[in-house]
């Protein structure tokens, strides 16, 4: 049964965000809100978390996993960038944005597509996100909380504790999320290639 945390918007509990953030390093699989939409999120390095990531969302092996990270010094551990794909990307965050990145060794096997050998990252502009980060002091594996089937993410924190109860150990909850997932913008080729519109302005990128 997932435990559920209501966590003020504007200024999360600390005590609540340090208790989350002990359970996902723990091993845990939880359900938290971004500013686009909820996300599933575990440690990097949870093989079990990940696979239940793919499970619940029914995902191949083709699926880009994203690395929700605080800021751009740990975004740039993870993904190799060159001074224009830095400028553009610097320029857009933090912000409702994904960006498909060619990965270093850094990121673990299980997360890189592939043929590509490229990962998501992204660094959100939500307070409690940006709380949790903070206090973890590593990224999130991260994918949208789409459930198959289904056109709009779940955005109602005591749903998600509904349905996926048996599913996620912890849902965190601060009140309505979107239900417009990121951005995503391919910079793996050098040049931006819109993938998936989405809350961001893509027409920064065309």
């Amino acid at each position: 049964m997932a435990k559920y945390f209501d966590v003020h918007p504007d200024n999360p509990q600390q005590r609540t965000i340090s208790t989350v953030a002990d359970s996902i390093r723990s091993g845990a699989l939880v359900a938290y809100p971004t500013d686009s939409c909820f996300a599933l999120g575990c440690q990097l390095g949870n093989h079990d978390g990940i696979g239940r990531i793919r499970s619940i969302r029914s995902l191949d092996d083709r699926h880009h996993f994203t690395l929700v990270c605080q800021n751009f010094a740990q975004l740039g551990q993870f993904v190799h960038i060159d001074n224009n794909v830095f400028r553009a990307i610097k320029a857009a965050t933090p912000g409702s944005y994904t960006f498909i990145l060619p990965a270093t060794k850094e990121v673990p096997r299980q997360l890189l597509h592939q043929k590509k050998k490229t990962v998501g990252v992204r660094i959100p502009d939500h307070v409690v996100t940006q709380a949790l980060l903070a206090e973890l002091g590593e990224p999130l594996v991260s994918s949208t909380l789409l459930l198959p089937g289904e056109d709009e993410p779940l955005t109602q924190g005591w749903e998600i504790k509904e349905r996926l109860d048996h599913m996620v150990d912890a849902v965190v909850d601060s009140g309505d999320c979107g239900t417009v997932p990121t951005t995503v913008v391919d910079f793996s080729g050098g040049e931006a290639e819109i993938v998936r519109q989405g809350a961001g302005d893509p027409t920064r990128f065309e």
